[in-house]
């Protein structure tokens, strides 16, 4: 979409700042990850932690409500040519919230004390930790840059993840006496933070009506 972008004429100004704001919700957003796992899985003080957590998902929210009142101003200056970008925009912006949401659920299982097993499963939890928030910034360069070839490996990356999360939620869900709740939990919110993050990618590789499609299986 960016080179689609520098096609354009003077309107071209207000979509990169659009894009601008865009990026720092993502910042933001790896931001609130990090935070919310360290909660959980690292032993971080959590009333340390917690304002600068909500205050992060704070300014993601209200990043996102300006960028929607910036795509109204300008999808209303310059009409039909710049439609497609900002429905895209539109989609996207959902996602990057959504990582903010999930984040606090994260760390709502942090302060009530959620069991994550032994400390073997606590050991692989934090390797799975810091491959999504690796994730969280790949994804920014590889929407700033637009290249097609990172964006399809990032994407086999983010299923591979995913496949994993829910491997370890089967096979939580079927354990028999021991609470792993907080386990499947953490471990489905992990795969919904990859999820949502990889959608945003998509828009790199897919046209407007495939977005968050990428993955879909073919019947």
């Amino acid at each position: 979409m960016m080179r689609w972008l520098q096609k354009l004429g003077p309107e071209n100004r207000s979509l990169q700042q659009i894009h601008s704001h865009f990026l720092q919700m993502l910042v933001d957003g790896r931001h609130i990850f990090d935070a919310s796992a360290n909660a959980l899985i690292g032993g971080t003080d959590l009333d340390v932690i917690e304002s600068d957590l909500f205050t992060t998902d704070q300014r993601i929210n209200a990043t996102e409500q300006a960028i929607r009142r910036e795509i109204v101003v300008h999808g209303s200056i310059h009409g039909a040519a710049t439609f497609p970008a900002l429905l895209v925009m539109m989609s996207l912006v959902k996602d990057a919230e959504r990582i903010g949401d999930y984040c606090k659920n994260i760390f709502q299982l942090a302060r009530v004390g959620a069991v994550l097993g032994t400390p073997e499963q606590t050991a692989e939890m934090v390797i799975l930790k810091d491959r999504i928030s690796k994730v969280i910034v790949r994804a920014h360069g590889i929407y700033k840059s637009q290249d097609e070839d990172d964006a399809k490996g990032f994407l086999d990356e983010t299923a591979d993840i995913s496949s994993t999360c829910e491997g370890i939620v089967r096979e939580d869900l079927r354990s028999v006496g021991e609470n792993r709740a907080g386990r499947v939990l953490a471990h489905r919110y992990f795969k919904r933070v990859v999820s949502h993050t990889g959608n945003i990618v998509t828009s790199v590789v897919m046209p407007l009506d495939k977005l968050d499609y990428f993955d879909e299986p073919k019947r």
